[in-house]
């Protein structure tokens, strides 16, 4: 059984190093363009978006579009995603951070599933996270399941309780798994590809190191921004 896990998160290892290595960044882009449909999708439903109010309030975003779980009994998990961080002086979400997953897990759990995962970062601490090499959900950082919908903007209180609040879409059949444990790196590898330069989610987030943005980011600025606009909390 766990010589079958092995087999399963090496293949899926091995394929997204070499999406990642493409020359002109292609991969990069279309996981770009995915992840904000997404997030698009996801508000344009009245009764599960991620209310306005914390949305607005959040420090980082990162979205996963369709991480991959499978496993019987024992399983596996994969996904490439991006992460963007709030400017503090404008409330602008900075150039996409790439970022990747995969691991192991154990206990009961069974078939497979494939998920579109946003997170919210809403405090410092949770930033730091995001900004080291990998932290893990639920471990190094607490993360909760969001309020969702239309009713959910009443409870304010809500919003600035945890640390990551999760957001998810399922596309299949999965039982007894969570995003809890999942461990979220820094993908250098695509960081190259998209940028030129072999860079970390904190070298992009917060050293503002990408040089010049390639055209596909600063349109994902500009429609991030739009999708989960600032509202100042003065």
């Amino acid at each position: 059984m766990k010589r079958l896990t092995f087999s399963i998160i090496f293949t899926l290892f091995f394929t997204s190093t070499v999406w990642a290595q493409s020359p002109d960044g292609a991969p990069q882009r279309k996981l770009l363009r995915v992840g904000q449909l997404v997030l698009e999708e996801m508000q344009n439903s009245p009764d599960s978006n991620i209310p306005a109010g914390l949305l607005s309030k959040a420090k980082a975003i990162i979205v996963f579009p369709t991480m991959v779980k499978a496993g019987f009994f024992v399983g596996a998990r994969y996904g490439k995603g991006f992460a963007s961080m709030r400017a503090q002086d404008t409330g602008e979400w900075s150039a996409p951070a790439f970022l990747y997953t995969v691991g192991g897990s154990f206990g009961f759990q069974f078939g497979a599933e494939a998920v579109d995962l946003i997170l919210l970062v809403m405090t410092q601490r949770g930033l730091e996270g995001l900004l080291s090499e990998k932290f893990t959900l639920g471990g190094d950082i607490a993360v909760a399941v969001g309020p969702v919908g239309r009713h959910a903007e009443a409870s304010a209180d809500v919003f600035m309780q945890g640390e990551i609040y999760s957001y998810s879409r399922s596309k299949g059949l999965f039982g007894g798994v969570s995003v809890k444990g999942t461990v979220i790196t820094s993908d250098v590898t695509a960081n190259l590809a998209y940028y030129g330069k072999a860079l970390s989610a904190e070298n992009i987030l917060l050293s503002n190191q990408t040089g010049e943005i390639p055209e596909s980011g600063k349109q994902f600025i500009k429609i991030f921004n739009h999708l989960a606009p600032y509202k100042s909390r003065k």
